[in-house]
């Protein structure tokens, strides 16, 4: 999903609860006219992993979710990220990601 040739995007959101939670993006599309980022939180062990991102790995399982990207008025550079909390967008936004993954080859299992 993330382009081999970047360096992954790696954020730091604050939860509800005031605890930091290390994100990476692993993917930015756009559905209905929106951009959408596709998230997952990194563990410490997740962050350490060193292993080919081409292949599967045993560094713990990856949750996903969804982002809204949404530009900031006035800012050209900067945008903030909104959580998808409509459930059937969440799931609709899945699908179209499981789809296009699936197109690339990327998930199939020889």
């Amino acid at each position: 999903m993330q382009n081999n040739n970047q360096e992954p995007e790696i954020f730091v959101f604050t939860d509800e609860e005031g605890n930091d939670v290390t994100v990476q993006v692993l993917e930015y599309f756009y559905y209905n006219g929106k951009e959408y980022a596709v998230m997952t939180e990194l563990t410490e062990e997740q962050a350490a992993c060193a292993c080919d991102p081409d292949q599967p790995c045993d560094c713990g399982d990856a949750e996903v979710f969804f982002m809204e990207v949404v530009p900031i008025e006035g800012d050209d550079e900067n945008v903030e990220f909104t959580a998808v909390e409509d459930d059937d967008l969440a799931d609709k936004l899945f699908e179209i990601v499981s789809a296009n993954y699936n197109e690339d080859g990327a998930g199939d299992e020889e």
